[in-house]
């Protein structure tokens, strides 16, 4: 295939049609009239041989082929505007570049105010933006990486791909302040026979410590799965239900929620937890900056108690 002959705004539209199923909003995005885009529209279907976008009802959805090229289309896009957008010389004062993070809420919580605080004194006009850590982006993580600048994540799940450490974390258990074992300290006996609040529960979604007390022969009763750490404490308070939560995160539960933390009763390694990134931003001066700017902040946090 040609590229030359090829209109790289089609692929910008295609973007926008992609992720917002709808020729109106994709317009508003790409900054055209509708009528333009219902063209381009038009075009990319006879390139495709395939509508892209089937109405059904008063909606559109995506057609499977359409399903195939929206991440595709994604990485292109932030491929593109990076290439333009890169400057011989970076300073972080003058950049209006987007920094993207996949991370938990655990992570956000911990480290995103200080990175958040810390970007707007270096690099006033950046953006951060911090999106969701799921089992598919981290089972797809080199593709993933393509199109975002960080992936901070424990070890355990990533092995192949250039990685820093961030910081060290401990588990601890959760109850509710009123379980007797609030006051006596857990079993492993009991952890066997307790309801569970579990996270990431998955054949290839779990955390280190979940990993490391079944590799001991405790398989929890799992009443509850959530795939967002700060709803933990409000999902274990007023129950019968334990819980493994970061110490960082459960220093910061409100005292008045009733909850309490107590140490494992199995030998819970510490959590390591990593960002990585994808080989080809190795050397970019802008990707190098936000490294050594998320590695100064979690130094710094990691230093200070919670506030």
């Amino acid at each position: 295939m040609n590229l030359a002959s090829l209109d790289l705004n089609l692929l910008v539209t295609l973007d926008a049609l992609l992720e917002h199923r709808s020729v109106s909003r994709a317009a508003e995005r790409v900054g055209l009239s509708q009528p333009a885009v219902s063209a381009q529209l038009a075009r990319l279907r006879r390139h495709f041989g395939d509508d892209l976008l089937a109405r059904f009802g008063n909606t559109y959805r995506l057609t499977p082929l359409a399903v195939q090229l929206r991440g595709r289309a994604r990485t292109a896009v932030t491929g593109v505007e990076r290439v333009f957008a890169a400057e011989p010389d970076f300073d972080p004062a003058s950049t209006s570049r987007e920094f993207s993070l996949v991370m938990s809420d655990y992570g956000v919580a911990v480290l995103g105010p200080d990175l958040a605080a810390a970007l707007e004194r270096e690099a006033p006009g950046a953006r951060l933006r911090f999106l969701a850590n799921t089992p598919a982006v981290v089972d797809n993580a080199r593709q993933a990486l393509t199109a975002i600048d960080l992936l901070v994540l424990p070890h355990g799940f990533l092995d192949g791909l250039p990685h820093r450490d961030l910081h060290r974390d401990d588990w601890v258990c959760l109850v509710d302040a009123g379980h007797p074992a609030a006051e006596t300290g857990l079993t492993v006996e009991q952890l066997r026979t307790m309801p569970w609040v579990v996270t990431y529960h998955g054949p290839t979604a779990s955390t280190p410590a979940a990993l490391q007390m079944r590799m001991l022969g405790i398989e929890p009763h799992v009443q509850v799965v959530t795939e967002n750490f700060l709803t933990v404490p409000g999902l274990v308070a007023g129950t019968g239900r334990v819980a493994l939560l970061q110490r960082r995160l459960a220093d910061r539960v409100p005292k008045d929620l009733g909850v309490r933390a107590l140490p494992c009763p199995f030998e819970a390694g510490p959590l390591v937890e990593a960002f990585w990134w994808h080989p080809m931003y190795e050397h970019d001066p802008e990707h190098q900056y936000l490294r050594d700017l998320l590695s100064r902040v979690a130094a710094d946090v990691a230093g200070h108690p919670p506030r």
